[in-house]
């Protein structure tokens, strides 16, 4: 967001302006809660920070009716993980990057969720063929300690030292397990793997809805969501974690579905054993 606002100052007359989505997330302070398109958040912290217009995910007219003077760039994230594993088409996310560029805006993507091999590519967006502006990277990047980052092209990246930092910035211990995570998942045969075990869990999700009456499920690789026939996505939440002998970790996003983000090593014996578990609590 600073560095977007930024370039607008110094390229496109002071335009400031982030379009974002409904049903978006993009983290946890004031600015971020503001671009997020999360129901609720437009009052948990009210008033919200202004410049942050939501259009609709895969609805590319909605985002040039919000386009103007202001307009410094549009946010998303390849795949709505909040909102509840919503991916955006790549027929979407091609139209989308025309249209920034038609109209000399940027194209930030938000990969902190669905970045790192977790879609079954490196990074989500590329998917659609795309090349954005700036991305941000978090989560998997660390590999389980907390890690992130921003990637911006050259032409797009104005900071001057002084501009950006923080107490953590560049710690060279956290930086080191960011190499290696690098190094892992661009590994020859990874990705394939990712792809593999990405559609052996769809195929078992698919399994378990039709057996219950579910309203089958969706995502990409290994970022899905198992779509319910009612809004019980918290109460198995608790179920599973209570389960005896062994809890499951479980997350609903959305009342009526549930999220699963397996680590990217997950084997198909894992798959078939939270499969199994899920089973009977859907039973009870």
């Amino acid at each position: 967001i600073k560095l977007a606002r930024k370039w607008g100052r110094l390229k496109r007359k002071g335009a400031w302006q982030i379009i974002t989505f409904d049903h978006s997330f993009h983290g946890r302070t004031l600015a971020t809660m503001s671009a997020s398109g999360k129901p609720g958040w437009d009052t948990l912290y009210a008033p919200q920070v202004p410049g942050f217009p939501k259009a609709e995910l895969n609805d590319l007219a909605s985002v040039e009716a919000l386009i103007c003077p202001e307009t410094v760039a549009v946010m998303l994230e390849p795949v709505q993980g909040e909102g509840g594993v919503i991916p955006a088409d790549p027929a979407f996310l091609k139209g989308l990057r025309e249209l920034t560029q038609k109209h000399d805006i940027l194209l930030i993507v938000d990969e902190v969720q669905s970045g790192m091999g977790r879609t079954g590519r490196l990074f989500a967006h590329q998917h659609a063929g795309i090349e954005p502006d700036i991305m941000t990277l978090g989560k998997g990047i660390g590999g389980g300690v907390p890690l992130a980052a921003l990637m911006a092209t050259e032409s797009v990246s104005c900071f001057e030292p002084g501009d950006q930092g923080g107490t953590y910035n560049g710690n060279p211990l956290i930086s080191a397990v960011g190499v290696a995570v690098m190094r892992r998942v661009s590994s020859a045969g990874f990705m394939e793997a990712v792809v593999a075990r990405g559609e052996y869990l769809s195929r078992r999700l698919n399994e378990l809805s039709q057996a219950h009456g579910l309203r089958g499920e969706r995502g990409v690789g290994l970022l899905r969501a198992l779509v319910l026939d009612r809004d019980r996505g918290p109460d198995l939440v608790k179920a599973a974690l209570n389960a005896a002998p062994t809890g499951l970790l479980l997350n609903a996003p959305r009342p009526n579905l549930l999220r699963f983000m397996p680590s990217l090593t997950v084997s198909e014996a894992e798959i078939d054993q939270m499969i199994e578990m899920l089973d009977g609590l859907l039973k009870a």
